[in-house]
C-alpha cells in the first residue's frame, strides 16, 4: 500500500523528517538516517530485494543511505534522486525555539501570534496553505518527494531505475555527498547502471524579495572560500611605527573584498553575489599591549563560468591593491607623526604578497622537504581544529619558518569547495526541462523559468559538468593547505561518476530563517505530478 502519494500523506512524512532535529554535526543527523534506512526496509519492496538498501559510514560516524529499485526490464538507465537530511542551527527562532521542529504546533502559535510576524508571513498564514518549521523548506520536502517517488517506482511506474541518495553535512563541507562517491561509483559498476541524470530537490529560490515566480534549474553556483593570512611585526603599543599591525593589514583587505563589483560575474540574466566576510580577525590568544602579529579573514565568493585560475587571479589583484593602501597608510601616518613629535625619520613598510604554494615553496627552500613535512605531520597528529582554523594553523605555522618575509599577505583556500556545474547545452536535460515547463503552464497555469545556476549552492556541485570550459582544479588544490591532508576532492572519481544534472523541488520562503516555510498545495499536490512526468521524460530513448 502506497504511503507517501497525497497532499496529506507528503505532509504527514514531511512532520516526521522534521521532528529529528538533524542540525549539521548533532547525534539527530545519525538517527534521521537510519530512521529513513528503516521506514524505507518495511517496505515489501526491500523485503524482497535487502541488498538494494544500504546505509554507508562516513570516516567521522555519520553516515548516507542508498536505495536502489528496479524499474521494468533489464535496463541499465538510472535516475539518481539526491536530497540532504542535515539543517542550520534554531537560535534564530528566540521564544519559539522549542517548537522550531515540530511544523504543525510552530505553524498553530504563529497564527496566535501574528502581530510578530512580518506582513508576507501574515498574508501567507492566512491562506492556511504554509507549513512552517526549520526544514520544512530546505530540504526535507525534497526529501519527502523523493521518496513518494521511489515507492511509485516500487510500484513499476518507471522503464527505467531509481537510486535514492540521502546525504548528511550539505550545510557545512558536503562531505556526505564528498563520500557518496565512490558508493555512486560502486552501485554503478556492481549493478552495471547508467546514470542518466541526478535530479535534486532543493527548493526554488527568490531572485529578490517580494518574488513569487516558480524556478527550475539545469546547475548549480560554484563557490571558493579563499582565506588571507596577514602577518605584520610585532611592537608594543606605545611605539607603533616600530612594527606593522596586522589588523591594520586585515582592513584594507575587507575594503577590497567586502561587496567589491570586480568579484561579481555576468551570464546573461544571471548575476553572482558580491563577495562576503565569513570570518575576520586577529589571531592574538589573550590581551596585552603588544600589537597582533597576525590575522585571517575569509570571504565567501561566487562564480559560474569564469575559471579557478582568473578567480585567483583577481584575488591576488584585490591583495596587491590592499598592499598599496597598508604602505601608503604607514607612510602618511608616519610623515603626520614625525613632523608632530621632530623626528626625522621612520622605518619604511614594505608588504609582501603571495599565494600558499609561493610560501610553501619558500618554506622548502629554506629549510628543506623533510623538516617541513615534520611540521605538518606534528600538526595533523595534535589537531583539535576545524577545516577553517586548522587551515590557517598550517598556514601560519610555514610563515614562522620565513618570518623575514614580514609583513606578508598569504592567499590560501579552504574548505568548503563547490564546483560550478551546469547542464547547459545538454540536449537531454534541456528537453525534459521544456516539458515540465510546458505541463505546469497546459496542467496547472504556472509559469515554471528555467534558470542556469541554483544559487543556493548544492550538492549537484560534485557530479554535474563543469561549467567552465577550463576544467583545472589546480589552481586551488595547490593552494589548499588541506588538501589531501584532511579534505580530499578525487578528480578522477568525480569523472568517473559525472553526469547531467537538474534541480526540480518545492517552493518555500525564509530558508534559513525563523520564518522558514513550506508552501503546501504546489509543493504536494501538483509538484509530485511534474516530477513524475520528468522522470518519465528522462527514461525516453530518444534522449540517448
Amino acid at each position: 500500500m502506497k504511503k507517501w502519494q497525497t497532499k496529506e500523506q507528503l505532509t504527514d512524512l514531511l512532520c516526521s523528517l522534521v521532528q529529528y532535529p538533524s542540525i549539521t554535526g548533532s547525534e539527530h543527523e545519525i538517527a534521521i538516517v537510519e530512521y529513513l534506512y528503516h521506514i524505507l526496509s518495511e517496505k515489501e519492496y526491500f523485503k524482497r530485494f535487502p541488498s538494494r538498501l544500504s546505509l554507508h559510514p562516513l570516516p567521522d560516524g555519520r553516515q548516507l543511505l542508498t536505495a536502489l529499485v528496479k524499474g521494468k526490464g533489464d535496463r541499465s538507465d538510472t535516475v539518481v534522486l539526491l536530497s540532504h537530511i542535515d539543517v542550520v542551527d534554531i537560535e534564530d527562532y528566540g521564544s519559539f525555539k522549542n517548537l522550531a521542529f515540530f511544523p504543525r504546533e510552530l505553524t498553530r502559535e504563529y497564527e496566535k501570534h501574528m502581530d510578530l510576524l512580518p506582513e508576507e508571513v501574515q498574508h501567507d498564514i492566512r491562506s492556511g496553505e504554509w507549513l512552517f518549521g526549520r526544514g520544512t523548506m530546505d530540504m526535507k520536502a525534497g526529501t519527502a518527494l523523493h521518496l513518494s517517488m521511489l515507492e511509485k517506482a516500487m510500484d513499476n511506474e518507471f522503464h527505467g531505475n531509481i537510486l535514492l541518495l540521502i546525504v548528511p553535512d550539505e550545510e557545512v563541507n558536503s562531505s556526505g555527498m564528498i563520500h557518496s562517491l565512490p558508493v555512486l561509483n560502486q552501485i554503478k559498476n556492481q549493478e552495471n547502471l547508467t546514470y542518466r541524470a541526478c535530479l535534486n530537490g532543493e527548493p526554488m529560490f527568490r531572485k529578490f524579495p517580494g518574488d513569487e515566480s516558480f524556478y527550475m534549474y539545469m546547475g548549480s553556483l560554484g563557490k571558493v572560500l579563499p582565506g588571507f593570512y596577514c602577518y605584520g611585526k610585532e611592537t608594543h603599543a606605545g611605539e607603533p611605527f616600530g612594527g606593522v599591525n596586522a589588523n591594520v593589514m586585515i582592513s584594507y583587505l575587507n575594503q577590497e573584498l567586502e561587496l567589491h563589483e570586480s568579484f561579481i560575474e555576468k551570464v546573461d540574466d544571471e548575476v553572482t553575489p558580491p563577495p562576503v566576510s565569513l570570518m575576520n580577525r586577529d589571531l592574538k590568544e589573550e590581551y596585552s599591549v603588544q600589537t597582533p602579529i597576525s590575522s585571517v579573514s575569509m570571504y565567501n565568493v561566487f562564480y559560474m563560468k569564469q575559471s579557478l585560475m582568473d578567480l585567483s587571479n583577481r584575488l591576488m589583484d584585490a591583495a596587491n591593491r590592499a598592499k598599496k593602501k597598508i604602505e601608503q597608510h604607514y607612510q602618511d601616518k608616519g610623515t603626520a607623526f614625525r613632523q608632530m613629535a621632530g623626528i626625522r625619520e621612520l622605518p619604511d613598510v614594505h608588504v609582501n604578497v603571495m599565494k600558499y604554494e609561493e610560501l610553501l615553496e619558500e618554506a622548502v627552500k629554506r629549510h628543506g622537504n623533510q623538516e617541513v613535512l615534520r611540521r605538518q605531520n606534528l600538526l595533523i597528529q595534535n589537531r583539535e581544529q576545524g577545516d577553517r582554523d586548522f587551515s590557517t594553523l598550517l598556514v601560519q605555522d610555514l610563515a614562522y619558518l620565513c618570518k623575514d618575509l614580514a609583513p606578508m599577505i598569504v592567499l590560501f583556500y579552504s574548505p568548503p569547495f563547490y564546483p560550478s556545474v551546469s547542464s547547459r547545452g545538454n540536449k537531454h536535460i534541456e528537453q525534459v526541462l521544456k516539458y515540465v515547463q510546458d505541463k505546469a503552464k497546459k496542467d496547472y497555469d504556472i509559469d515554471l523559468e528555467t534558470i542556469e545556476f541554483f544559487p543556493g549552492l548544492s550538492d549537484l556541485s560534485f557530479v554535474g559538468p563543469a561549467s567552465s570550459t577550463d576544467k583545472s582544479l589546480k589552481p586551488l588544490k595547490q593552494n589548499m593547505p588541506l588538501d589531501e591532508m584532511g579534505y580530499t576532492l578525487d578528480e578522477k572519481l568525480m569523472e568517473e561518476v559525472h553526469m547531467p544534472i537538474l534541480n526540480i523541488g518545492p517552493f518555500g520562503k525564509g530558508a534559513h530563517q525563523w520564518t522558514e516555510r513550506l508552501e503546501l498545495h504546489y509543493s504536494f499536490e501538483i509538484l509530485p505530478d511534474l516530477l513524475t512526468g520528468a522522470i518519465h521524460d528522462l527514461f525516453k530513448d530518444q534522449f540517448v
